[in-house]
């Protein structure tokens, strides 16, 4: 069955605008919203519509957020607050009001319900950042990316998740997303994707959750077996050790999902958990369903998976892998509806479809991506324009690092980290094994908002990269492959392409930097 792309807006333009200081727009008149596109258990419990046929903000700072949700007439008159730009500690800090409970380290929607936050334009990211509901109802989140939310070190936030739900939570759907950290818990990174204590009926679709430690997880405990009714669907799960997800009690839907390089375990069911597993595909991993560090066990149901070069630990004490040979121990009965995509082409869909600014693309049910209705105007822009550039277009203009420096952490024999800045795409760089990383840098400070990485003929295939501001550390993009990068504006002196994964040696021709 066709999907139509949810939270559909309109009249959207904004024609006034707070304070600056704010960073809010608000619209004259208020919007219309549907919500078509909700799927899984979000549509149960009378389902999930968010802020629709509430006021429409514009904000671009995390205080602007929060001032949105504090100006309204009570903590559950509706509101969709349209993002753009970076959300960080910097500019977040805490508002009060009659309508919200708010905090200064994170963008708390707390005891409030009837809440969209979309990402709009040039796209939206929450920088360090968190997203933090507590006992609240009815939330979108949409759009958005969520990176790098530490639960210690510096900066501080939301206990380390990028988006953690907690308390009687009920209805949150949370639909092409991008949520990324850069290591496990030892560099104080935890989950990104969390439910604990009370919360049900909740939709991730079409996002992307990579570069982690922790997944995510239902219930905090093994006694914290209060939460469920989750659907998980059209996802992408890499480079992820454990929790894809990791489940105490309660009832998970998980279906075409692609799971690419979970390192140690994936689909973890225990403590009387009951997950039904269709249709997913399982890619270069390890135990991806099962029972794992506990000895309090699970069920499964499961049909229709695909295991591609999956390998199975043994069987013992609390390690308790469903495989080589997974077989149903239970089944689950799905109150919703719902179509299937074939699992051989999850891969394929899934990478057209997940993440944030893809378009909100979604499957049609027959393995086929599906753009936008052209003639109901969708979150993703308020005023579209056919000019408005493809974020994954080659960028335009002036190539900077044409001018700059490079350097690198290794480099093969017979390549140099000059080829990488030369505009020849003879010339290349290479590490010295199948990983590493080049740079380029200039002698003062350049903003930066795109790159493009280009490989010479022979080169072998990036498997996973990572963008550094190599001033801050901080990364500014990461995935897989080569071409077109996009990130939040930022200026530095030295930009860096990490390769953390590749299939043979990749031949990095060009690292071109653009400012737009």
């Amino acid at each position: 069955m066709r999907r139509s792309v949810a939270v559909r807006l309109s009249a959207l333009l904004a024609t006034g605008a707070l304070a600056a200081a704010t960073g809010v727009a608000v619209s004259t008149s208020t919007a219309s919203a549907a919500t078509g596109g909700v799927t899984g258990y979000a549509t149960q419990n009378g389902g999930t519509t968010g802020g629709a046929g509430g006021q429409t903000v514009r904000a671009t700072t995390g205080t602007a957020i929060h001032q949105a949700l504090c100006g309204r007439a009570s903590s559950s008159t509706p509101i969709i607050i349209q993002v753009e730009g970076t959300i960080n500690h910097g500019n977040t800090t805490k508002v009060s009001g009659s309508s919200c409970n708010t905090a200064a380290d994170r963008i708390e929607l707390k005891q409030i319900s009837n809440v969209t936050i979309v990402g709009v334009g040039s796209g939206a990211v929450f920088d360090q950042l968190g997203i933090h509901i507590r006992e609240s109802s009815n939330i979108i989140i949409q759009n958005v990316t969520v990176r790098n939310v530490k639960k210690s070190g510096s900066p501080t936030s939301n206990g380390g998740d990028a988006i953690g739900m907690e308390s009687g939570v009920r209805n949150v759907w949370v639909d092409h997303t991008t949520l990324e950290a850069s290591g496990g818990e030892s560099e104080g990174y935890d989950g990104l994707f969390d439910m604990k204590d009370n919360t049900q009926y909740v939709t991730l679709s079409y996002s992307i959750l990579r570069n982690s430690g922790r997944g995510g997880l239902i219930g905090s405990s093994e006694s914290d077996r209060s939460n469920g009714y989750v659907t998980f669907h059209h996802n992408l799960y890499q480079n992820i050790d454990s929790r894809a997800p990791l489940l105490r009690g309660g009832i998970a839907h998980v279906y075409n999902n692609h799971y690419k390089s979970l390192n140690e375990s994936g689909i973890n069911s225990r403590a009387g958990a009951r997950a039904k597993v269709d249709n997913n595909y399982f890619e270069d991993s390890k135990d991806v369903l099962g029972t794992f560090y506990t000895s309090e066990a699970g069920y499964w149901q499961v049909s229709g998976n695909v295991f591609d070069n999956v390998t199975w630990s043994s069987r013992s004490g609390d390690n308790n892998p469903a495989g080589p040979d997974p077989t149903s121990n239970t089944s689950v009965s799905i109150p919703y509806s719902y179509t299937l995509d074939a699992a051989n082409c999850v891969p394929s869909v899934v990478s057209q479809t997940a993440g944030a600014n893809k378009g909100l693309k979604v499957s049609d049910g027959s393995c086929t991506p599906q753009n936008p209705d052209p003639t109901d105007p969708g979150p993703t822009d308020p005023d579209p324009d056919p000019t408005d550039p493809d974020p994954t277009d080659p960028p335009t203009g002036t190539n900077l690092s044409l001018t700059a420096g490079a350097d690198g952490s290794s480099k093969a024999d017979g390549t140099s980290y000059g080829n990488v800045r030369d505009g020849n795409m003879n010339t290349y760089w290479s590490p010295s094994g199948s990983t590493g990383s080049v740079s380029v840098k200039w002698g003062s400070a350049t903003t930066v908002s795109k790159a493009n990485v280009r490989l010479a003929s022979g080169s072998g295939t990036i498997g996973a990269y990572r963008v550094l501001n190599h001033d801050t550390g901080a990364v500014l993009a990461s995935g897989s492959g080569a071409g077109a990068i996009s990130f939040a504006p930022t200026s530095l002196k030295k930009i860096t392409f990490q390769i953390t994964s590749a299939n043979g040696t990749p031949r990095i021709a060009e690292f071109e930097t653009y400012a737009n």
